[in-house]
């Protein structure tokens, strides 16, 4: 099987603007599986070419009509509801589809790969609502309605509008793709919407541990913690690869920090006979244990990369149409159980994440906790002036929410279909509320950031942190300046949240 497409091309492709090269694609293997379809289904009844769908497999099709039947999967089946997905994960599940039908396994016409890397390149992006997949014959609806642009029906997002599909191929030279033997029912079936979206999903989750990381590192330069807490020798003999990897960035990050203590030069160096510690001799856990919490969410967000990656070069949908054994083969590869778990999974360790910065803020605001700060971090005057105390409402209330969307939904399972679907994935919906969650992580990680911003000015250190550190503070405050008066400065959050979202943190 060919691989096409890896998490980090498909990031290039949405956040680069890399084009896909049509000329570097496996071609041959997409008309090799074409031409051994309409010579191997000449004479067979094979599922979804000459009989009818799902319950309906029991009935044949006419030979008049098999042109039809494909027509009629794609249109009986737009029936989405809801927002629309946006652009972005609209685009990565095209390049999912496109991954699918380049293993040439689903016996579609070249055609039809043709005008997707068409439609890709030039972001024709099909109109998808967000609701409708029960991902057990994969993202059937969703991807009905991917198909339904492709035939010049439905709309699409182009250049910021929605406008006709017909109309924006044709104003680019593109012919709607015309049914050859089962395109209809290879569009609509497979895992390539909650794939999609998983692969955005484990993007921004990395950003969002990056940053979370970062913030620790900020936070222990805050509180003068003692470095040890990252130190190697700690971290490698608890034997967890997420543990060290998340040490080994901490220690990466806070290189050349005049913030962090040294335990060996301040404790260990036998002068102290005091018999109580103004400073701290361990500090509280959101800090020292960040290697110990975000290691399994590092592992966590790692391992379903590589279950996305796979996703993304595996023929996912029904049946498998294999020129090497000359055979059609007929299961269910479209079950999106694999996708909707890691997602789930990702969900969970991302409000493991999100929980994490919250306690962090709450050390920040609280004067009582911190014992360095102002209440708030008010730089005005106490009782007339606020500071962020109404920020934490904020932080608080999103990742209650995101308590709440933790919850797994992979358990969840509705018998369908007349219950030839008995058994679901409801992956697109784990992808959804993971999406959910990690949105809602970005707004608490902007407040979290204008915090450790007007904290590092509180106590006059910006030219003591480390340069990653330095780096981040300098970001935030071109945003929003140090603030002693009260005022409004939603927009600014809102900023700095596509900042965070936008930006992947980079030691260069």
């Amino acid at each position: 099987m060919k691989t096409s497409f890896s998490i980090k091309e498909v990031e290039e492709i949405l956040f680069g603007g890399k084009k896909i090269d049509l000329a570097s694609l496996p071609m041959e293997d997409v008309s090799g599986c074409y031409d051994f379809l309409k010579e191997f289904a000449s004479d067979k009844v094979i599922y979804g070419i000459n009989t009818g769908f799902g319950p309906m497999a029991q009935w044949r099709v006419a030979d008049e009509d098999l042109k039809a039947l494909q027509y009629n999967i794609i249109r009986s089946h737009s029936t989405g509801a809801g927002e629309p997905l946006p652009d972005i994960y609209v685009k990565a599940a095209l390049v999912a589809r496109l991954g699918t039908f380049l293993q040439g396994r689903s016996g579609v016409h070249p055609d039809l790969v043709k005008l997707l890397v068409e439609m890709i390149n030039r972001d024709i992006l099909p109109f998808i609502p967000q609701h409708g997949s029960v991902g057990a014959s994969g993202d059937l609806v969703q991807l009905a309605h991917m198909a339904l642009c492709m035939i010049g029906e439905g709309k699409v997002h182009y250049k910021g509008e929605w406008r006709p599909s017909g109309e924006v191929l044709r104003e680019n030279g593109l012919e709607p793709f015309s049914i050859h033997i089962r395109e209809g029912l290879s569009i609509c079936n497979g895992t390539s919407f909650m794939t999609g979206i998983g692969v955005v999903n484990n993007i921004y989750a990395k950003r969002l541990l990056d940053r979370g990381t970062l913030a620790a590192v900020m936070m222990n330069e805050i509180a003068s913690s003692y470095d040890d807490l990252m130190a190697e020798p700690l971290n490698e003999v608890r034997r967890q690869d997420g543990q060290q990897t998340i040490a080994r960035r901490m220690r990466e990050l806070s290189r050349g920090s005049r913030c962090l203590a040294s335990r060996e030069h301040e404790l260990y160096d036998g002068g102290h006979t005091e018999k109580t510690f103004d400073h701290k001799v361990q500090p509280y856990y959101s800090l020292r244990c960040t290697p110990q919490i975000l290691g399994p969410v590092s592992e966590t967000f790692a391992n379903a990369a590589r279950v996305l990656d796979r996703e993304l070069n595996s023929a996912c949908d029904n049946p498998i149409v294999d020129p090497v054994t000359r055979n059609v083969y007929h299961g269910g590869n479209f079950h999106g159980d694999y996708i909707s778990l890691e997602e789930d999974k990702v969900k969970i360790a991302a409000v493991r994440l999100i929980q994490t910065a919250e306690r962090q803020l709450n050390y920040l605001f609280h004067d009582r906790i911190n014992g360095i700060l102002p209440p708030f971090l008010n730089l005005g005057t106490l009782g007339l002036n606020y500071g962020m105390q109404a920020c934490q409402f904020t932080a608080t209330s999103t990742t209650a929410e995101c308590q709440t969307l933790a919850m797994p939904n992979y358990v969840h399972t509705i018998p369908n279909n007349n219950d030839n679907q008995d058994i679901v994935s409801m992956g697109t919906n784990s992808a959804l509320l993971c999406k959910r969650v990690l949105d809602n992580g970005f707004q608490v990680f902007a407040i979290q950031y204008i915090a450790l911003a007007q904290a590092v000015d509180c106590l006059g250190i910006a030219d003591s942190l480390a340069p990653a550190s330095r780096k981040a503070y300098d970001a935030v405050r071109a945003i929003i300046p140090v603030f002693k008066e009260d005022s409004p400065f939603y927009e600014q959050i809102a900023e700095v949240e596509a900042w965070l979202r936008e930006e992947p943190l980079n030691l260069d």
